[in-house]
């Protein structure tokens, strides 16, 4: 080959090298969230949490975000599921909200249309009572719900929502059927919040960075927490005898049609953005605790909490 023909052939390499990679290079630097929720909310602040992580971690140089809310975060799904197939720099925003949602519903597109990423911690449930209630204790409470089922009304999220369903579950532990649980739906936590303080209802549920403020402040009265780990050094259900256990867990899926590699390359980054400062210090301004479950794996315990939020939602008679 002349000294022409190497010129020539290395400008020509050079040149696919530059150019024709640009646009991938510029996808494979943008991470894209589909936030199946209004901007502010618990699915809101994790996938910006998450992309903070990924971006701070060096697994990519820009993050965007859609929100998309409707349906426990099912409509965000769908057009998740229709738009990215095969995008590997693409995740939606889950959880036990969107799993519950996904029960209660039936939709035609459900998780099993996309690809298990991750689950990435643990948003830990508080049950409480006005400061001035006088339900002294867990123990005070469940004798009630023994007595009389339909004298204690629980304030919480919507309906089939992980607060309805703890009410459910709580329930059934303490041997009254479900579906007389006398629950009572908020649109947001500020009116929920009123209601407990105005002795409007009897017991509320939320997460615990929703209502420690006010156990902290002495208006309001920490019955338990939902975990199997300590929250603010506050008693949980099952160390008082309740054997109840749920999380509104976050995570994240990926899309349809990506392939092995790519998928293992998306946990990878994930896995490595959760070990980032800047995630855990997420953690902690949140009160989330770490809950890290990847791949396959994950896939399996969002099916083991379809079957067991469905069975709950189907006592309680707000699913099919």
């Amino acid at each position: 080959m002349s000294k022409r023909d190497l010129f020539r052939s290395a400008l020509a390499m050079t040149s696919a090298l530059l150019l024709a990679p640009r646009g991938a290079r510029a996808e494979a630097d943008n991470i894209r969230f589909m936030i199946g929720a209004n901007a502010g909310g618990g699915f809101d602040q994790t996938a910006r949490s998450l992309g903070a992580a990924l971006i701070a971690a060096g697994a990519y140089k820009n993050a965007t975000y859609e929100n998309k809310g409707g349906a426990g975060g099912t409509i965000g799904l769908t057009q998740f599921v229709n738009s990215e197939k095969g995008n590997p720099h693409a995740l939606v925003v889950t959880g036990a909200v969107m799993v519950g949602a996904i029960e209660a519903n039936k939709p035609p597109i459900t998780l099993k249309n996309a690809t298990p990423i991750a689950r990435l911690f643990a948003d830990t449930m508080i049950l409480v009572v006005p400061a001035q209630s006088p339900i002294k204790s867990l123990a005070d409470l469940v004798r009630q719900l023994k007595a009389n089922p339909g004298s204690v009304s629980w304030g919480g999220g919507s309906k089939a929502s992980i607060d309805h369903i703890m009410a459910g579950l709580i329930a059934r532990d303490a041997g009254v059927d479900p579906a007389r649980v006398n629950y009572v739906p908020f649109q947001g936590g500020g009116e929920a919040s009123a209601a407990i303080l105005g002795g409007h209802v009897t017991v509320g549920i939320a997460g615990v960075s929703e209502f420690y403020s006010f156990v902290e402040a002495g208006k309001m009265r920490a019955l338990g927490t939902s975990s199997s780990f300590k929250v603010k050094n506050l008693p949980t259900l099952r160390e008082q005898g309740v054997n109840v256990e749920i999380y509104n867990w976050r995570g994240v899926y990926g899309a349809p049609g990506i392939s092995a590699e790519q998928r293992k390359a998306l946990i990878d980054a994930v896995t490595r953005a959760t070990e980032h400062p800047s995630w855990r210090d997420a953690l902690k301004k949140n009160d989330w605790g770490p809950f890290l479950l990847t791949g396959d794996d994950f896939g399996q315990y969002v099916e083991a909490e379809g079957r067991r939020l469905g069975a709950i939602l189907r006592e309680l008679g707000v699913a099919r």
